[in-house]
């Protein structure tokens, strides 16, 4: 398993990876300390959590972590609509960041929280029709560090990131089609950690 935590660009900015099928832009601290701080405490305190039900193999279950869909699109995954809340100035000013740093436009977010290392996600793609053939998802973190799992779909190749506080991931190109991705469960002590993964959606 590769693990990309050793490549370090400069604190506050990034460089694009290409991996096999794949593309991924990696700032392991684009925010600094006290932003990230304060970023965490303002959205922990102003987004709306819940805790959602999927359908998973024919019956509902709920996510083992909490929830907030904000800005302008609704959202549709495993027998899931969302409808989004609008957004707040912390969001935005996130977003305007994430998107000068990938070049590329997103309206809307996914916020997941994970209050301790029993929350966790499982593999899956970002593959919806809404989401386009192509679609650039840029995950933010911040609180407690995490591991993120990339797998490759055909060779079964892993690619380890240890996603930490103030940190940014950004999965492009063909990343959604080759690859499924992961935040397994820890049975180290873990205190939370809020992730932001913002993204396009189209109507279709």
């Amino acid at each position: 398993m590769m693990n990309l935590d050793l490549f370090t660009p400069a604190p506050s900015q990034g460089e694009w990876i290409e991996i096999d099928g794949g593309r991924l832009y990696w700032a392991p601290a684009f925010f600094e300390l006290t932003e990230s701080d304060r970023y965490f405490s303002a959205l922990r305190q102003s987004l709306h959590w819940k805790q959602e039900a999927i359908a998973l193999y024919g019956r509902q279950v709920l996510q083992p972590r909490l929830q907030s869909w904000c800005g302008e699109a609704q959202y549709s995954y495993s027998g899931l609509t969302m409808q989004p809340e609008p957004w707040t100035p912390e969001l935005l000013a996130i977003k305007m960041a994430c998107e000068t740093a990938c070049q590329s436009q997103f309206n809307s977010v996914l916020a997941n929280l994970y209050r301790n290392g029993q929350d966790s996600m499982g593999w899956h793609q970002d593959n919806e029709p809404e989401l386009g053939p192509q679609p650039v998802i840029a995950s933010v973190t911040f609180g407690e560090s995490r591991r993120f799992l990339l797998k490759h779909k055909r060779t079964a190749e892993k690619i380890e990131f240890q996603l930490g506080h103030g940190s940014l991931l950004v999965m492009a190109g063909q990343t959604q089609s080759n690859w499924a991705h992961s935040v397994p469960k820890t049975q180290q002590h873990s205190g939370e950690r809020i992730n932001l993964t913002y993204r396009w959606i189209y109507h279709v």
